[in-house]
């Protein structure tokens, strides 16, 4: 008679004379990857067991998994900074299953204070996460995350060993609202900004709703890069159902946590590793997804790092051929009018998979070890104004578009759910700034010849050229233009955008201007054009003058010569490829 896996959480364990193994509910033996520390009589076996010891049973080096619970908490992280509470119950389902908890640190990125950026140190996090896994004896683990640049780092590095791993992201915070009007973290932030350089609001005003905004622990509340990253790792099945919409300080999250603890425990017993979960099939059904939600363009640059990490063959043109005629179900800020307490309530990541059934590939794998669908059998939209069918979508064709052109032959990207549909065919007249800083210095000079139909481009702020491609994109509109009325404006960088942010913003231009990519040839006054139903952006210049352009252009050397920010430099690869180092592309292994 079989044994359901998924009921299993019981601890029938006994060593073998061959080395540390668990019995698996059918009889056959796992031998633990722990096991290399802990079996045997040598001095290094005595060594590991004994400075572990400091109080636990012996039994506990006889065949338990091992699992070490990777906590990105930080009090300099704001969003992360509830992980250690969210740690403790995970440790619950873990000793409840016959494991052995252990948690420990790593490198942590608070997305509202790191400077330059968090994206320079995204890769770095990777490797913390990596060699950390890599190096000591651990047989799964249970990935905590929850800002930005967290959820794929820690992916990408537990991805990289390839032993058992289930995350559980630390959620968005509850809705703040001033005078009755909820707002969006970031994306108010954003507009309120914009109004008092207008002067539609007062400072104190805007001063005054810092508190309001953010009322709970958790990551932004709008489908911004953090609450979109959360949704992709559960549609690609790294999670229980659910994991990306619980709020924070909701205590549905603390049972999911025990929950995520006990199963971390069985995929260890069963060898469910990321390699077996993170299939074209799961990207796929996460790019459907990401157009699904309004999600962030920044999860384009992460699940292509995230893929390249186990070897699948994910490429930028994937995101518009999969996703971009896929209708918009999410009625989420920036895009929509809602926010993640809403879309939690309305039934969340499940609910949308739902709708997309007929679109997605049920058969991918999930953490549960089950297929995927079991994720969202059953489920569907209980609030229709958030989550919305497919058949009367919010907004059709609203995934990221890709565009190609002489302005980019690499690719760049836009988010036309966040444009304004008047901008999406556009030609104008190029204002160009060769870095943020000249950007700040210029942009509300009243001299400044720029009009509604100018093209704001930015550049130098790629992945080498920042060094690490900020969040600048979403250039704020010159104060003379706001003052006269003006909401929107076609911008062009190398950089990214906050997920909360919106506008008509072409993000990712590849190859960067820095390494000598064709934004670096555009002159203020240039013509510029951009067609996105035609996917093409493009500068009126022949290819004779860019040609001459070309040869006139020097590259500039780097900005930094030490530690990581030059290891940085010389080895990142261009948007188009994710962002990750050339050196960590690729499968590697536990070792």
């Amino acid at each position: 008679m079989g044994v359901d896996r998924d009921q299993y959480s019981g601890g029938a364990t006994s060593p073998s004379r061959g080395g540390n193994a668990v019995i698996e509910p059918d009889g056959v033996p796992l031998t633990l990857r722990s096991a290399r520390w802990y079996e045997g009589t040598s001095r290094d076996n005595f060594i590991h067991r004994s400075w572990m010891k400091r109080g636990v049973p012996d039994d506990v080096f006889s065949g338990r998994p091992m699992i070490g619970i990777c906590n990105s908490a930080s009090e300099l992280t704001p969003c992360n900074q509830h992980l250690d509470t969210i740690a403790e119950h995970v440790k619950r389902g873990i000793w409840e299953s016959g494991g052995v908890p252990l948690e420990f640190p790593v490198m942590s990125l608070g997305e509202t204070l790191v400077q330059p950026t968090t994206m320079l140190l995204r890769n770095l996090m990777a490797m913390d996460v990596e060699e950390s896994l890599r190096a000591n004896p651990l047989d799964g683990v249970v990935l905590l995350s929850g800002c930005d640049k967290t959820t794929p780092a820690m992916v990408m590095g537990a991805a990289s060993v390839d032993i058992p791993a289930i995350m559980l992201t630390g959620g968005p915070m509850l809705t703040g609202r001033r005078n009755g009007v909820p707002l969006g973290s970031a994306t108010d932030m954003w507009r309120m900004s914009e109004d008092v350089r207008a002067g539609r609001m007062e400072v104190e005003e805007f001063i005054g709703a810092e508190s309001i905004m953010t009322r709970s622990a958790g990551h932004c509340n709008p489908m911004g890069t953090a609450s979109t990253m959360a949704a992709m790792v559960e549609a690609l099945g790294l999670t229980l159902p659910d994991s990306a919409s619980i709020p924070a300080p909701d205590t549905r999250r603390l049972r999911l946590a025990h929950l995520t603890g006990r199963r971390i425990v069985q995929m260890v017993r069963e060898d469910l590793r990321p390699s077996a979960v993170l299939t074209r099939a799961a990207f796929e059904n996460a790019i459907r997804v990401l157009a699904a939600i309004g999600g962030s363009s920044n999860a384009v640059i992460h699940l292509l790092a995230m893929a390249g990490r186990v070897g699948v063959d994910l490429e930028l043109d994937d995101f518009d051929r999969l996703g971009s005629h896929l209708p918009l179900l999410a009625n989420l800020m920036p895009a929509g009018q809602y926010l993640m307490e809403d879309f939690f309530e309305a039934g969340g990541v499940p609910a949308v998979m739902a709708e997309l059934d007929r679109l997605l590939d049920g058969d991918a794998r999930a953490v549960t070890g089950k297929p995927i669908r079991d994720h969202w059998a059953g489920r569907r939209s209980w609030n229709r104004d958030v989550i919305s069918t497919v058949d009367e979508p919010f907004a059709n064709d609203a995934g990221l578009a890709v565009l190609r052109g002489n302005l980019c032959p690499s690719g760049a990207v836009v988010k036309p759910s966040a444009a304004s549909p008047n901008l999406l065919v556009h030609r104008g007249p190029a204002v160009v700034f060769d870095d943020i800083e000249s950007f700040k210095a210029q942009i509300d000079d009243p001299d400044l010849e720029v009009t509604a139909e100018s093209v704001l481009v930015l550049r130098g702020c790629g992945p080498r050229g920042y060094p690490g491609m900020p969040e600048v994109g979403n250039m704020p509109l010159p104060v003379k233009l706001l003052e006269a009325g003006v909401t929107d404006m076609v911008r062009i960088s190398d950089a990214r955008m906050s997920g909360t942010a919106f506008g008509t913003t072409v993000l990712h231009t590849a190859p960067e201007s820095s390494v000598g990519g064709p934004l670096a040839l555009v002159r203020t006054g240039d013509i510029i054009e951009l067609d996105v139903p035609r996917r093409t952006l493009n500068v009126l210049l022949d290819d004779d003058e860019l040609a001459r352009r070309r040869a006139d252009w020097q590259e500039s050397p780097p900005a930094f010569d030490r530690g990581w920010y030059r290891l940085y430099i010389d080895h990142v690869l261009q948007a188009d490829r994710g962002c990750d180092m050339d050196f960590l592309s690729g499968p590697a292994g536990p070792w």
